[in-house]
């Protein structure tokens, strides 16, 4: 069993897709199950963090767009002030940043370091088990709502999915 890891995470807001849009630019890799993930050196002393824009549950692609261009056509909108064709709030759930190779992080210098990058303070953050949680998204079938799983995880103050 892998330990806890220093995770951050933000519920879903528009301006949360922006700030992911100004400061992180687009993606490196998107999904099937919608997921859209950024590999950046933005951790403590440059520890390299996965940031991960999770997907509501039950996520079904649109079939005019491919996984690809979820976020650029969702955010490009936005970032034109224009209201997207697809409500981003059905699309994702909200977002998780983690040492991508679970680097030993202190939880509250990883959410200081993390804020600084996306100008938005996550709404909760402190230690994951990101195995066993992404075990349980895999038992679901795709439907567990990952962020409300990490809330709940980081409410209770408890290291397991």
């Amino acid at each position: 069993m892998q330990a806890p890891v220093a995770t951050c995470v933000w519920r879903f807001r528009p301006e949360l897709l922006l700030a992911l849009h100004e400061r992180l630019g687009p993606p490196v890799d998107t999904y099937a199950n919608g997921s859209q993930t950024w590999l950046r050196g933005d951790g403590p002393d440059g520890t390299p963090i996965e940031w991960r824009l999770h997907p509501c549950p039950g996520f079904a692609r649109p079939k005019a767009l491919m996984n690809h261009q979820l976020f650029p056509t969702i955010v490009g909108a936005l970032a034109r002030g224009e209201d997207p064709e697809l409500d981003p709030a059905t699309i994702w759930g909200g977002l998780d940043a983690a040492p991508a190779y679970r680097d030993d992080l202190d939880p509250d210098a990883l959410a200081d370091a993390l804020t600084a990058v996306v100008g938005l303070r996550p709404d909760s953050f402190g230690l994951v088990d990101l195995d066993q949680l992404g075990q349980a998204w895999e038992r679901s079938g795709g439907r567990l709502d990952v962020t409300a799983r990490l809330l709940e995880l980081l409410a209770d103050g408890a290291p397991e999915a």
